[in-house]
Order: structure tokens, then sequence, then C-alpha cells
């Protein structure tokens, strides 16, 4: 199995942890958004070396990050090695906080990079670093870990396919409801890498918007009243506890106004907020700015 290297756009915010253990002696884990990690005393074991070691490594890329590659010494092998793979990013760590504390995450390709320095180039090889080398270059480090976990990915269609399910027929006739209009946003959102589950529910901030804006405008005078009708979460959402849920539906003859207003006043001016406060979700800052970025004005005119 091909290594997979973590993006750049991956490694900027704080991410949560999905999983972490100790795999004997070795503390490993992966990210919510499915990145392979070792902890700072894990990838120490895996290399070979003393974590003061790992500190010091850290300090000269931090220290070094805009240097040239120059020559043949630590710092200078690492960053050619990231670089191929293309990895630009200020810290070789992702940091997570776990039980309150913050921790250092190493992801794939940074773990592959030092291992293989201690493996090949270092003046004092590590034996460890050769054996766990060999190890996840055969084996795969992202494989290596999800199976030494017992991880398996979740389906990242599985949050929004079961609502579908349920809300397929939940509408009154002669009218419409925010789920189904949203559907195209949502499906762009899952397939541009966001968690879309039961922390990030975009209709739910579509609804709000709307609402206020039906409110403060007495469109129920222009299009007729809106009416609620029964929605209900799949069974293992949190917000199930409360089902049945009692949406607004509208009427359909406000339908071309909600499109008008979802596409010209909600994507442009509430949606890249909403979607900035989901950065941890989705996994990265720069990751959550560039869907943001989608839906500015600047985008939407030339659509």
């Amino acid at each position: 199995m091909a290594l997979q290297p973590a993006t750049p756009a991956q490694l900027v915010l704080d991410i949560g942890v999905e999983i972490q253990r100790d795999v004997n002696g070795i503390e490993m884990g992966v990210l919510e958004n499915g990145i392979p990690f070792l902890t700072q005393s894990g990838l120490a074991k895996i290399a070979g070396i003393a974590r003061s070691v790992l500190f010091d490594i850290n300090q000269d890329w931090e220290s070094r990050y805009n240097d040239p590659i120059l020559g043949n010494d630590r710092h200078s092998r690492i960053k050619e090695y990231l670089a191929r793979h293309g990895f630009n990013e200020n810290r070789l760590y992702i940091e997570t906080v776990r039980d309150g504390s913050p921790h250092h995450a190493y992801p794939d390709i940074v773990c592959m990079a030092i291992i293989e320095y201690y493996a090949f180039e270092a003046k004092n090889k590590s034996n460890a670093a050769i054996e766990n080398y060999r190890r996840f270059a055969a084996f795969g480090f992202q494989k290596f870990i999800y199976e030494a976990l017992n991880y398996s990915p979740a389906d990242k269609w599985k949050y929004h396919n079961d609502r579908v399910s349920i809300l397929q027929n939940a509408g009154l006739d002669g009218h419409f409801i925010v789920f189904q209009e949203v559907n195209g946003l949502i499906v762009d959102l899952i397939n541009a890498g966001l968690a879309v589950n039961d922390k990030t529910i975009p209709d739910i901030s579509v609804g709000q918007c709307w609402g206020t804006f039906w409110r403060e405008n007495n469109l129920d005078f222009e299009f007729g009243a809106r009416k609620e009708y029964m929605h209900n979460f799949p069974s293992y959402y949190p917000q199930a506890a409360s089902n049945p849920q009692k949406p607004w539906a509208y009427p359909d003859a406000a339908l071309p106004e909600f499109r008008r207003w979802f596409r010209h006043e909600y994507l442009p001016t509430k949606f890249p907020k909403y979607i900035l406060n989901k950065a941890n979700v989705l996994g990265g800052q720069k990751e959550a700015q560039k869907i943001a970025n989608l839906y500015r004005p600047t985008q939407i005119s030339k659509s």
C-alpha cells in the first residue's frame, strides 16, 4: 500500500483525536480527519532516538523554516524529503487537545521523513529506524496504524444518507423544507472533505437564518403561512434525544424567494462564518477557508 502523505492544508489547526492508544509501547492514533499519527514519544521510539533529539529537530525546523535546502545536514535532508512529498508547513506536528492538555501528533509523512533519515542518512544510524522503515515501507504507514488500532474509517456519507432516507417524504404537500433545498450544498461539502455529521449540520444554520429573514420581512403575508412538520434525526445522532422535532415547512410559492436569498444573501454573508466555525471538525483553518471562499460573492458572480 502506497503511503498517503498528509496534505499541507490538514496541518494548520487543532484537530480532534478519533482514537489513540499505546500499542506495544508505541503511542499512536488517528485524527478525526483520518490522518494516522505517532505521538512525540511514539515517534522517538520508532526512530530509535531520544525525545530531546526530536525536540531539537522541531526547533531547527521552525527556526530555519525559510532557509533553502543547503546541504547534507539533518535539517536539509529532512526538509528535502518533505518538500518532495509536498509538505511545506512551519511545524512538523499537529497540535491536538486531549483531556484538556496539548499534545503533538506527528502525521504519517513527517514520521516517514524522520525514520528514513535515521535509517539511512544519520552518522549514527538507528537499528530501530532501519527495522521500522522496512516494516512501514512494505506494509504502508497508514495501514499499519489502522490495523494496530483496529480502526476502520467511517463512511463519510452515512450521516447524510441516513437523514436523506428519513426525510425523503417528510414535507407537507404544497410546501418545501430547507433540508431538501440545500442538499446540493451538503453534497458539495462532503465531496470537498467536510465531515457532515452530528457536529456539522448546514441545514440547521440555513433554517435558522431563513426563519429570521421570513419573520423580519413578514413573508407569511406575502406567500401564506408556514407550517410545522415532523422531523426526526437518525437514532445515533445526539439530536435524536428530542425527536420528533418540529421545524418549519414553507409554502411552495416562496421557493423562488428562498433560492434568491440562499444564493445571494446566505451563502456570501452567513455561510463563510458558519464553515469557519467548524474548522476543528473539518480538519484545518486553511481547508475551511478554502471551502468558505467557494461561496463568497466573487465566486458566486462567476457561476
